[in-house]
């Protein structure tokens, strides 16, 4: 069975940094793209980031670009979100997810899903 378990979110002032960590089992990272999705209370999905499952290729939506970088551990089975110079309107619950390919930076339907990571930017 396929899980994913987000961590490492938190509350962080404007201009700071967080890592995200995403733990994955009952699947090979090396068959799986994964993604990073964002959600705030009342809107929609927001696909920011994925990593494709063999050749590592990233994409990264024009709102993180320059400022997020997504990387992966096959060893560990881990994927990580490293954010950088964080904004306000950053702040979302943050989604790892997975997927067989990596359909773009914006995708949100992927297959499996953990559980989602509180990331808030406050001063």
């Amino acid at each position: 069975q396929a899980q994913l378990v987000e961590s490492g979110g938190g509350l962080v002032q404007p201009g700071g940094s967080l890592r995200l960590s995403c733990t994955v089992s009952g699947f090979a990272l090396e068959h799986y793209a994964i993604g990073w999705v964002r959600q705030v209370p009342g809107k929609e999905h927001e696909g920011i980031s994925c990593i494709s499952p063999t050749e590592g290729r990233t994409e990264y939506a024009e709102s993180v670009k320059g400022r997020f970088t997504i990387s992966r551990d096959y060893a560990k089975k881990m994927v990580y979100l490293q954010m950088n110079n964080l904004k306000p309107e950053d702040t979302a619950v943050y989604y790892c997810a997975a997927d067989p390919e990596c359909m773009g930076a914006y995708y949100v339907g992927y297959d499996y899903w953990g559980q989602g990571t509180q990331v808030t930017v406050s001063p």
